[in-house]
């Protein structure tokens, strides 16, 4: 089933994108909903070499892709980008056929290895899972173009990955990114921590063995993430309040918002393209 992809949370000018790539996502299999998000689905064909760039969200991810000029297709694991961007360079043709796991939920795949070990890292994707036919999953015959083929293989490919009974740990730390995420209500770990009865040294634990990044990190990406939100929905309109959105977001004042923004998009608000 193909999803909506009017969120585009975390993309850096998200218009320039879409006007150079199809972009897709596409719900996966039943038995792996708990863990995966969604798959993701990109194909390209560009006359000049264009630059993507992610401000990532606190998820792993397993892609299989073919660029015409890298030779035969391949895969990667790329672990929680961090810091800053995670930026990548599009030319000629190509396609990526992703599967984008819920924040939280990657660690039952691979259990014995804390998730905080692939954070920053890309890695190809058999040091970490069996070795399947790449091309079969990014241009599966006989129609390279067929969705529900892609799909098919990436399902069949994690379905005899998946973990056979559930993790509470990881359950409860997927729900907790999930609140983060939800809420601006959440501005302090403490608070967070003390709203489940834990220790802050207890919830950051969590966060290391199954999300990958702490607990305060995923509270400044995803304001982060909302103010990208807010200053493209005002691209056709009146400029942002961005002091109002920085008292909006938790920030102490505006300067505080201006700089974690500086710092994760490599411009401060007022440069942030918004085409």
């Amino acid at each position: 089933m193909e999803r909506d992809i009017r969120d585009t949370r975390g993309i850096v000018d998200p218009a320039a994108l879409l006007t150079r790539v199809r972009f897709r996502r596409h719900t996966p299999a039943e038995p792996l909903r708990p863990y995966v998000e969604n798959y993701w689905l990109i194909d390209w064909d560009l006359p000049a070499p264009y630059a993507s760039h992610i401000v990532p969200h606190p998820a792993v991810n397993l892609t299989f892709q073919w660029d015409e000029d890298d030779g035969p297709p391949y895969g990667e694991l790329t672990g929680v980008s961090a810091p800053g961007l995670y930026t990548r360079k599009l030319a000629g043709r190509g396609r990526v056929c992703g599967a984008k796991f819920w924040p939280g939920a990657f660690r039952p795949f691979v259990p014995e290895v804390p998730v905080a070990e692939w954070t920053g890292r890309v890695l190809p994707y058999e040091e970490v899972f069996p070795a399947t036919d790449v091309a079969a999953v990014v241009a599966p015959e006989p129609d390279p173009d067929d969705d529900r083929a892609r799909v098919a293989a990436l399902d069949a490919y994690l379905l005899a990955l998946a973990p056979a009974e559930p993790d509470p740990a990881a359950e409860l730390a997927r729900g907790l990114v999930a609140r983060i995420r939800a809420g601006r209500g959440v501005r302090r770990v403490a608070d967070l921590a003390r709203q489940e009865g834990m220790s802050v040294r207890s919830l950051q634990r969590l966060f290391a063995a199954h999300v990958g990044v702490s607990p305060k990190w995923c509270i400044l990406r995803y304001r982060i993430h909302e103010a990208l939100e807010t200053a493209a929905a005002h691209a056709d309109g009146p400029g942002v309040d961005w002091a109002a959105l920085a008292a909006d977001l938790g920030y102490a004042d505006q300067a505080h918002l201006v700089r974690d923004f500086t710092a994760t998009v490599g411009v401060p608000p007022t440069a942030y393209p918004t085409s």
